[in-house]
């Protein structure tokens, strides 16, 4: 199979996962959804007429105004095809055409720092904070746990090896909530170094923000990293342990190559494919944040704007974060994929 196959098939394959994924968020909440649009046509449609004078004015009694208020709601409701019920097809394929233009509606209860009820503009507003934060944290986990797990795989049964996998098992087994408390009690309280709180008190319009949010973005950053390298570190080294008894090894190894020279240039190519996978998908995961992490320092992410959007129950901002993200992870598989088959031709064989 030509390369160009092997792509525009693992495209159409993650295509048709993302409509299918599309069609089961809808039909599992289409029935919340639909009471919740119109009774957001309804808000909408009542804070209009009553805040229009001129309406209001030509109205002798409040019940007449209410039957009037009631007639635009339901011709709101006709006009934007409202009135079929949530499982006709018509209204199915309008809802997934709908979250594929990222066309999410309005937040039921969330707004923006600028006050925006649009969800796109809201998951706009977190996912650089996050992409900040926790790719970073992925990027700088990355490449010291590869180095680290390069020597290491090359010295099985080393003290670089024993101390690698044994750090590795204890910084896994502690949550990072825990650790995040610690590091906020020993370097924000015992030694006040850093901000409790990763979110900056200036406004987002400050000239300053950044240079604050690179701040107070320190210690979680750290935090992060200190929990994350040793398994990383532990993956690489097992990849590069297989390799580094391969024939190919050996030989590079009897004529004398260096050592350096056979661990980066031959061994950790060869285990390249593996590791990228995982890269690609620790990436495009590090975009959902994490819930508790974001929570434990107050980062104004897409993991506190999850567990915002669960705690209320908004629909709307919950929906289009799931399919933002979907859509990033299916991303990441397909460079994943696509990297692994320049690397890896045989995976196209078959």
């Amino acid at each position: 199979m030509s390369l160009k196959s092997y792509f525009a098939r693992r495209a159409l394959i993650l295509f048709g996962v993302l409509m299918a994924t599309l069609l089961l968020t809808v039909l599992l909440v289409g029935s919340n959804m639909d009471s919740i649009l119109k009774k957001g046509i309804a808000i909408q449609v009542r804070t209009e007429i009553i805040e229009n004078r001129q309406i209001t004015a030509g109205f002798a009694d409040s019940e007449k105004l209410n039957q009037y208020i009631n007639t635009q709601i339901e011709n709101r409701i006709r006009l934007l095809g409202l009135d079929e019920p949530w499982y006709s097809p018509e209204r199915v394929g309008l809802a997934m055409y709908k979250i594929m233009i990222l066309d999410f509606g309005h937040s039921s209860f969330l707004t923006s720092d600028s006050g925006s009820t649009l969800v796109g503009n809201i998951i706009l507003e977190k996912i650089p904070r996050t992409i900040l934060l926790f790719t970073t944290s992925t990027v700088i986990i990355s490449v010291i746990g590869i180095l680290i797990g390069a020597i290491a795989g090359s010295r099985v049964g080393s003290k670089t090896d024993k101390i690698t996998s044994s750090f590795a098992i204890i910084s896994s087994s502690f949550p990072v909530w825990w650790i995040g408390l610690l590091m906020i009690f020993a370097f924000a309280f015992w030694y006040p170094i850093f901000p409790a709180r990763a979110t900056p008190s200036i406004s987002p319009s400050d000239p300053g923000y950044f240079g604050s949010l690179l701040y107070h973005m320190a210690l979680p950053i750290i935090t992060i990293v200190l929990i994350g390298f040793g398994t990383w570190a532990y993956l690489v080294r097992n990849f590069m342990a297989g390799i580094m008894q391969e024939d190919f090894i050996m030989v590079k190894k009897t004529i004398g190559l260096k050592e350096r020279k056979i661990i980066f240039g031959s061994a950790l190519k060869n285990a390249a494919p593996p590791i990228i996978t995982v890269l690609a998908l620790s990436l495009s995961g590090s975009l959902g944040g994490a819930i508790i992490t974001e929570a434990v320092f107050d980062w104004p992410g897409m993991g506190r704007l999850y567990f915002e959007a669960i705690t209320l129950m908004d629909l709307p901002v919950i929906i289009g974060a799931t399919y933002i993200l979907t859509v990033f992870f299916l991303i990441s598989i397909f460079v994943s994929d696509l990297l692994y088959g320049i690397l890896d031709p045989r995976i196209r064989t078959g």
